[in-house]
């Protein structure tokens, strides 16, 4: 069974956009209904209109409430995010550990998937995935960091970890850009895209990186 800690470990130098983490299990379902309530506001208006009075009210809060956990409406978003981020990554490990994958281009597969997954699941998703390249903060070169950590210690692979590292980095972004397009053009993905998206990643880490190869963990 993969390391799948390694795609769950945090950076702890990343900033948190929360004003005040929650300690009790009240805050935090209060913090989880402020920002699925904005979630559902990026989803029908966008990122650009949201304001944290929306969000308030949306939630059935008060503006003080929001205000407790959120400077301003940037924050809300940006909290949004990280929280799209930590559950696709959850995705990504649930799916590792139920399926036990033989090679890391099943790992690879099972990531695809996951995203697509969250396109289709997760409210809110879309916009802020999406939302990410206009960040300085970008997630992918993290995420890609632990895949490639994870794939260098578990699978037998032909090229060195940092070059993987950029490899991944590549075939995420693009591989993520394509499923993007997708569910702009279909509420459910357009199939077409989301084949291309797969079969566009296969053919660049086949060329980079080789042939996929068992676990070498593997009985």
């Amino acid at each position: 069974m993969p390391n799948v800690d390694l795609i769950l470990g945090a950076d702890s130098s990343r900033k948190r956009s929360v004003r005040t983490e929650p300690t009790q299990r009240r805050s935090s379902q209060r913090l989880d209904a402020l920002l699925d309530a904005a979630a559902d506001i990026v989803d029908e208006s966008g990122f650009e209109r949201l304001t944290t009075q929306m969000v308030a009210e949306r939630a059935g809060a008060s503006i003080g409430t929001v205000y407790r956990y959120f400077p301003d409406r940037v924050a809300v978003v940006d909290a949004l995010r990280e929280r799209a981020v930590r559950r696709y990554r959850e995705r990504v490990v649930d799916d590792v550990e139920r399926t036990s994958p033989d090679t890391w281009w099943d790992l690879v597969d099972i990531a695809l998937d996951a995203c697509i997954a969250m396109y289709r699941e997760e409210p809110g998703f879309a916009v802020v995935h999406a939302g990410r390249r206009d960040r300085d903060e970008d997630d992918e070169p993290e995420f890609s960091t632990r895949m490639a950590q994870l794939i260098a210690s578990e699978f037998e692979v032909e090229v060195e970890t940092a070059e993987l590292r950029f490899r991944l980095g590549v075939a995420f972004e693009v591989g993520h850009a394509l499923i993007h397009s997708a569910f702009e053009r279909s509420i459910d993905g357009h199939v077409e895209y989301l084949d291309e998206a797969r079969s566009l990643v296969r053919s660049y880490l086949f060329e980079h990186v080789g042939t996929p190869i068992a676990a070498s963990n593997a009985a």
